[in-house]
C-alpha cells in the first residue's frame, strides 16, 4: 500500500472524512462477505494473503495493522459506499419503527440496530445528535445488521411531531409511564428511545401518545436507577413483537 492509500483509509475513522467522502470502514471476513452479497458497492477491498482470492488487494499483516481500526487487526478491511436513503416527512401507517433521542455511545447503537434486524424493524430515526451510525465501532456492533436497517439522520422533534399529527401512536418509556407489560400496545408506531443520562428530550416528549414504563421486580425493589437503552429497546421491542404479530 502507499502512504496515501494508508492515509486515506486511516482518515475514514474521522467523521468529517466519512461524510466528505461518503464512505465507511468494515472489517472482517464474515460482515464484507455480506456486503459482498448485498447491493452497496465496496471501493477497496484489502486482505491479507489466502482471503477474497482474485477479489482484495493482498496487503501484509504490518499494513492491515497500520489501516485497521480494531484492536486486534482482522483479516480483510472494505473501503465501502455509504447507502442512499430518502428521508421520510413521517413514519410509515402500517409499520413498527424505532426513533433515537441523543444516543452517543457507538457500542448501544449499533447493539439497537442490530436488535432492530432481529425484531424486523426495517427503519430506524436519529436525532442529528445521536451517533453516527458508520462509526467504525457501531459498523463492528451491528454484526451485519446495519445492511438491512436503513438509517435516517433528521429533525426528530419536527419528524415526530408530525407522525403524530398523521395518527400514528408515538410510543416513549418514562418512569411515569403505564406498565408495559399492561399497557395497550399497536402492531405499528414508533417507539422512542433516548439519550443514556438524560433520556428523551422534552421536545420530543410533547409527541408522545404513549407512556410507558419498564417495571422493576418486584415493584418496590430498590435496585439499578435505570436500564441501559439498548438493554430497554431490547425489552420493549420484545413485548410489541409477543403481543402484536
Amino acid at each position: 500500500m502507499t502512504k496515501a492509500e494508508i492515509q486515506f483509509v486511516r482518515s475514514l475513522a474521522d467523521k468529517r472524512y466519512r461524510d466528505q467522502e461518503q464512505c465507511f470502514i468494515a472489517e472482517g471476513d464474515k460482515l464484507i462477505g455480506e456486503i459482498l452479497d448485498s447491493t452497496l458497492k465496496i471501493k477497496h477491498l484489502y486482505a491479507i494473503e489466502g482471503h477474497f482470492t482474485g477479489k482484495a488487494e493482498i496487503v501484509t499483516a504490518k499494513e492491515m495493522e497500520r489501516i485497521s481500526q480494531l484492536k486486534t487487526a482482522s483479516t480483510s478491511l472494505a473501503v465501502v459506499e455509504r447507502p442512499r436513503h430518502h428521508a421520510p416527512k413521517t413514519a410509515p401507517a402500517n409499520a413498527l419503527t424505532l426513533a433515537l433521542d441523543g444516543v452517543q455511545n457507538p457500542g448501544n447503537l449499533g447493539t439497537i440496530i442490530r436488535l432492530a434486524d432481529w425484531f424486523g424493524i426495517s427503519d430506524i430515526y436519529c436525532s442529528m445528535d445521536t451517533a453516527d451510525c458508520y462509526n467504525p465501532k457501531v459498523i463492528q456492533a451491528t454484526m451485519g445488521a446495519i445492511l438491512r436497517v436503513r438509517i435516517h439522520y433528521l429533525s426528530l422533534p419536527e419528524f415526530l411531531a408530525t407522525t403524530a399529527a398523521s395518527q400514528i401512536p408515538i410510543y416513549g418509556t418514562m418512569l411515569d409511564g403505564k406498565n408495559i407489560y399492561n399497557a395497550e400496545l399497536t402492531p405499528s408506531g414508533v417507539i422512542v428511545m433516548g439519550n443514556e443520562g438524560k433520556g428523551v428530550s422534552a421536545e420530543c416528549v410533547r409527541s408522545f401518545t404513549h407512556r410507558l414504563l419498564i417495571p422493576s421486580y418486584p415493584a418496590s425493589h430498590q435496585g439499578s436507577e435505570s436500564l441501559n437503552v439498548a438493554m430497554a429497546t431490547g425489552i420493549v421491542c420484545a413485548e410489541f413483537r409477543r403481543r402484536c404479530q
